[in-house]
């Protein structure tokens, strides 16, 4: 739509092309001849093309001279009209990316306490200014930033500017826009503006933990802040806070350990938080009764208030989130921070598009936005300064927070360039920092080749994918509620769970595989993401009785645990968690996706059955190979009938045996000559040997997975 000062449109859509729009009510469109003028003299556009369009004809001109996106043109056309010459697609081309990507490390605030400076990335505005309110005044100041190199505003500010709040004013195509410093590290309540602080205040040295020697050797366990601890009996003081999330030695009511102390207990290596980057979707100053996830990023590099204990103090957040990871990595645990680089809360408020528009987000072949995310917007990753951002970023949260593992939410959104310099930048600080993350193939205007999706992964040798063939091949489909898989008693899936078991690297073939390694493989059968198992089971199994849903839940998180890859276990998994049937609780209450500590209490069997198979894991290198040739070369089967699966883990000393039944009748299997200890069965899971069984047959009960070891 034009407005009224705008006779007519026109916009650099390459470094040299010029669109104009005319109206068909202007002159019927027609127009011979466009000129543009800067701040000399007007100069001719030759008119390459001309085509109609919706109600408009469209005109693509030719600019013979050098554009400077330093100065504000007009076009003229030859009835005497004119309009402004608009930033268009232009900034979505290779060459405007070269022109102006900036290698700089000191975008953002540089505080020191005798001045501030302050830089930002805004090469298609005319003018900005910051916009600067000092903590002891009411009133906000506004000072001229000046153009430098690569499109880079910059201005020094004298004085000690600490807590001062501040905001930046950019003027493009000719509109005035406030928003808030991409790069700000600290905000007020809600995100509405950037804060400066000084991180010195917050600084600790970071703890020492023993390497991870490679990604199989890790544990994941997921769960929400809120969640975590917010339950009546958690026995934690700060309920759904950091600070709760980082309490030990708490416990529930019959005096069984609940939250971080819990969790080391478990014998997890990694606990993965869904999001604690700054989020919309719950108000940090009202009461604490709003819910969510977390996946509506407002601001990358600043922690979410509303799981600190004063959200309106912007050290609140920074403090009290680092005490958390201290107190993880003093537990012996690493903490995985789920990140979500794919997309904003709402396009059109986001400070990326307010500061440099259509730059950070695709558009599709019609000049809309992409929505492979499905939440209307596709942050370009691909394009130079987008993914300085996501590096910096990421550089940023290891640095100052100690963070040891990112979980990339809807990865295949994101190219596989990027998410190898996320990978290089990660070695660079910290080799055993874990990245993984969801290789879906999206819809987004993004080549096939250069995703980074699951299809991908050769591309992607050090980086670990959710491997969706495994919980569905495990547990059934995860999106139909009735489909059984092989932990399930599903036989049509014995041949897909004996690769996924095996690691999904061509078990039988080298290069059928889903990936090349072991270390690529996150091993899950339930998330946060649609129905916990327990409440599948109850919808797929409706007319068996709880002890036999339990044994299939036992089955399928035990073969999460021992299969080759990473294990990722849901927060309650191990306590058979519900959310009531509800198959999406990104906001749904605490009722619903709270973890309830008394089942932790009421199901303590299997708890400790989940223990003891963690133990076996940890104890045993046999359950995590590090390469798919050594699982090639040092698994054999054993001759069962399906659907038994039988595996012997020759090569190793000891020798050791994996054999499941998912089957509802009791099995027999001949054991190879010797004599094997028993570490695990249907009701039991530990390093004791609970029997010995000399060469001969074992009978399997129904449901089970039992491991052996060769005495």
């Amino acid at each position: 739509m034009i407005s009224a000062d705008r006779i007519f449109l026109a916009y650099l859509d390459d470094m040299n092309i010029i669109t104009v729009l005319l109206p068909f009510s202007y002159h019927h469109g027609e127009s011979s001849s466009f000129c543009i003028m800067g701040d000399d003299e007007k100069q001719p556009l030759k008119i390459i093309k001309s085509l109609p369009i919706e109600n408009y004809q469209k005109y693509i001109c030719e600019l013979s001279s050098k554009f400077s996106f330093e100065k504000q043109y007009w076009i003229f056309d030859e009835h005497g009209g004119k309009t402004d010459l608009q930033i268009g697609a232009v900034i979505r081309t290779e060459a405007f990316d070269q022109q102006f990507f900036y290698d700089g490390e000191d975008l953002g605030v540089t505080y020191k306490k005798e001045e501030t400076q302050f830089r930002l990335w805004a090469p298609t505005a005319l003018k900005v200014k910051l916009k600067l309110r000092k903590p002891s005044s009411h009133h906000s100041e506004i000072i001229k930033m000046k153009r430098e190199e690569r499109g880079v505003w910059a201005i020094s500010v004298k004085g000690d500017l600490e807590l001062s709040q501040y905001s930046y004013l950019v003027q493009v195509n000719r509109e005035w826009r406030e928003a808030v410093d991409p790069y700000t590290k600290a905000v007020t309540a809600n995100g509405e503006l950037g804060v400066i602080v000084n991180f010195e205040k917050t600084n600790r040295a970071k703890i020492p933990l023993p390497p991870l020697e490679d990604a199989v050797d890790a544990i994941i366990y997921e769960t929400h802040l809120r969640d975590f601890t917010i339950h009546c009996d958690s026995g934690v003081v700060h309920k759904g806070l950091y600070l709760g999330a980082g309490e030990l030695n708490t416990t529930e009511k019959n005096g069984k350990s609940t939250g971080l102390s819990y969790v080391k207990e478990l014998g997890i290596t990694h606990v993965q938080f869904l999001p604690f980057h700054d989020f919309a979707g719950v108000n940090e100053l009202a009461d604490k009764n709003e819910y969510n996830w977390g996946y509506n990023p407002l601001h990358f590099n600043a922690p979410e208030g509303s799981y600190s204990t004063d959200p309106s103090n912007p050290y609140s957040r920074i403090t009290e989130l680092k005490q958390l990871i201290d107190q993880l990595h003093h537990a012996g645990l690493r903490m995985i921070m789920d990140v979500v680089y794919n997309h904003v809360y709402i396009r059109e408020n986001s400070p990326f598009e307010k500061i440099v528009p259509g730059y950070y987000f695709r558009h599709n072949e019609l000049g809309l936005p992409s929505n492979g995310t499905g939440v209307g917007n596709d942050i370009a990753s691909e394009r130079r300064m987008v993914r300085k951002f996501i590096t910096d970023s990421i550089r940023f949260w290891v640095e100052e927070y100690h963070i040891d593992g990112f979980r990339f939410d809807l990865m295949g959104i994101l190219d596989v360039e990027t998410m190898n310099e996320v990978r290089s930048v990660c070695d660079g600080l910290a080799e055993d920092t874990l990245i993984i993350g969801e290789g879906w193939n999206l819809n987004t205007p993004l080549p096939l080749e250069q995703k980074a999706i699951i299809q991908n992964q050769s591309q992607l040798p050090k980086i670990g994918q959710f491997n969706d063939k495994f919980r569905d091949s495990i547990k059934g489909s995860t999106f139909n509620m009735y489909d059984k898989g092989y932990a399930l008693g599903n036989r049509h899936y014995f041949t897909a769970a004996l690769e996924a078991i095996t690691g999904s690297i061509g078990f039988k073939k080298k290069g059928t595989g889903l990936f090349n390694e072991p270390s690529q493989s996150v091993n899950y059968v339930e998330c946060h993401d649609n129905h916990t198992l327990w409440d599948k089971l109850q919808a797929c199994l409706p007319n068996a009785d709880d002890e036999k849903r339990k044994k299939y839940h036992r089955l399928a998180t035990g073969l999460v645990l021992l299969s080759q890859g990473i294990p990722f276990i849901h927060s309650g998994q191990e306590f058979f968690r519900t959310k009531q049937g509800e198959g999406n609780s990104y906001r749904s209450p605490d009722s619903v996706n709270q973890l309830d500590w008394e089942r932790r209490s009421f199901y303590e069997e299997t708890v400790e059955y989940v223990k003891g198979l963690i133990q076996i894991r940890k104890q045993y290198p046999c359950f995590r190979m590090r390469t798919g040739e050594e699982i090639r070369s040092r698994i054999g089967l054993l001759p069962v009938e399906v659907p038994i699966i039988g595996l012997l883990f020759h090569s190793e000393s000891p020798a050791m045996i994996l054999l499941i039944n998912p089957s509802s009748a009791t099995q027999k299997v001949v054991l190879p000559a010797g004599s094997w200890g028993v570490l695990a069965d249907g009701n039991r899971a530990g390093l004791t040997r609970e029997c010995v069984i000399d060469s001969g047959e074992i009978e399997l009960a129904p449901i089970t997975l039992n491991v052996l070891v060769k005495k």
